[in-house]
C-alpha cells in the first residue's frame, strides 16, 4: 500500500519581504499553483500564522537565517501539520465518528480480505512535501554563500529538487539543481528615509547607471520558475527596461513628489562611514560601498528582455513605480 502523500508545497523564504510577499501573493492566486500549499517563511512566521486574513493556501512558518535551528521548521510543518490535515480528511477510519462501522464492514467482507489486510504490501515512499523553494540571501551576512549552500544541502536531503535564488552573490549553481537565479539592486530602506526626511539620495555611484527593476517583475519571473512544469535550469538576470543614474532617479522623483530631490555623490570612505552610522558592520559596509563603486565604473550598465521573454508582459518603468509608491517618500 502506498504511503499517504503529503500535499505538495512551495517554500518562500523571506515570505514577508519586498519580493517574497509578492511571490506569495502571486502563488496564492495563480492557477498554475492551485495544487500547492504556500509556506511563507520569515522571522515573524509564528505570529503571522494566527492571522485570519491569510489566503487559505498560505501558511506562515518561523525561519531565521541567523538561527540554523529554525531551518528545519518548514519541512517539519509541511510533513506534519500540512499532510496530517489532508490525510485525516482522506481516510475516514482515522477520525470519523463512523469509523467503527466502517471497520466492521471491512472485517465482514471475507477471510481473503482479512488475510490481505494482515500482510500489508510494502509501502512506497511519499513524494516530498516541499517541491520547490524560493531563496533569498541572508541580509547582512558576509558568509551568505555558505549559509545558502548549507540550507540547499539540507533541503535536497529532504527531497526538494527545484530552487529559485534571488541574489547578487557569486554562488555558483554547479552541482545543485537550480531552476533559476535572479539578480536585483533593490531600493534600500536608508534611501527611503533619506528621500522622505532630507529630500536626498546618497550614493558613491557618480553618474553610473543601473537597470532599475520592479519587485513585481522579479516576483513574476520567480513564480514562473517555481511553477513551470519543466525547470528552466538557467540563470535569469532580471533587469529593468531602462538605465538610470541616481541623478536621473532624483530628477524623476522631483517631478513625481513635487519637491526638489538631489543626489549626493559621496566618496567611498564617506559612504562607508554613513553605513556604519546605521549600525552596518565594517566589512559589510565595505562590500556595499564596493558595489556602488562598481556601478560608477559601469558594472551595471546593461539591460535585457528577460522579463518580457519569461512572463509575456513588458517590465515596469521606474516612473510608473514612483507614481504608484510616492506615498512612501512623502
Amino acid at each position: 500500500m502506498a504511503a499517504p502523500s503529503p500535499q505538495p508545497a512551495i517554500l518562500v523564504l523571506g515570505g514577508t519581504g519586498t519580493v517574497g510577499s509578492r511571490i506569495v501573493e502571486r502563488l496564492a492566486s495563480s492557477p498554475e499553483a492551485r495544487q500547492y500549499v504556500i509556506l511563507a517563511a520569515s522571522r515573524n512566521g509564528d505570529r503571522l500564522n494566527n492571522n485570519n486574513n491569510n489566503p487559505s493556501r498560505v501558511r506562515h512558518v518561523h525561519f531565521d537565517w541567523h538561527n540554523p535551528g529554525t531551518w528545519t521548521n518548514p519541512f517539519i510543518y509541511a510533513t506534519t501539520t500540512n499532510s496530517s490535515s489532508r490525510n485525516t480528511a482522506a481516510n475516514p477510519l482515522s477520525s470519523s465518528p463512523s469509523a467503527p462501522l466502517l471497520a466492521a464492514a471491512a472485517a465482514a467482507a471475507g477471510a481473503a480480505a482479512a488475510a490481505a489486510a494482515a500482510e500489508p504490501a510494502e509501502e512506497e515512499p511519499a513524494p516530498p512535501a516541499i517541491r520547490a523553494a524560493y531563496l533569498i540571501a541572508p541580509p547582512g551576512a558576509l558568509d551568505a554563500d555558505r549559509r545558502l549552500a548549507d540550507f540547499i544541502d539540507l533541503a535536497r536531503a529532504r527531497g526538494v529538487r527545484r530552487f529559485v535564488l534571488q541574489s547578487a552573490s557569486a554562488l555558483e549553481p554547479g552541482g545543485r539543481p537550480w531552476a533559476a537565479r535572479t539578480q536585483n539592486f533593490a531600493t534600500q530602506p536608508a534611501h527611503v528615509r533619506a528621500i522622505r526626511d532630507e529630500s536626498k539620495i546618497y550614493s558613491a555611484t557618480g553618474d553610473g547607471k543601473i537597470p532599475w527593476v520592479s519587485a513585481d517583475d522579479i516576483a513574476a519571473v520567480a513564480v514562473r520558475a517555481l511553477t513551470n512544469p519543466t525547470p528552466p535550469n538557467t540563470d535569469y538576470l532580471v533587469l529593468g527596461p531602462e538605465l538610470l543614474s541616481y541623478g536621473e532617479i532624483a530628477d524623476i522623483l522631483t517631478e513625481v513628489l513635487g519637491r526638489k530631490i538631489v543626489h549626493v555623490d559621496l566618496a567611498p570612505a564617506e559612504l562607508e562611514e554613513r553605513y556604519q552610522g546605521f549600525g552596518v558592520p565594517g566589512d559589510y559596509s565595505k562590500m556595499l560601498t564596493a558595489m556602488d563603486t562598481s556601478i560608477k565604473f559601469g558594472a551595471e550598465n546593461r539591460t535585457n528582455d528577460v522579463i518580457l521573454a519569461v512572463t509575456g508582459s513588458a517590465p515596469r518603468r521606474f516612473r510608473d513605480f514612483a507614481e504608484s509608491a510616492k506615498g512612501v517618500w512623502q
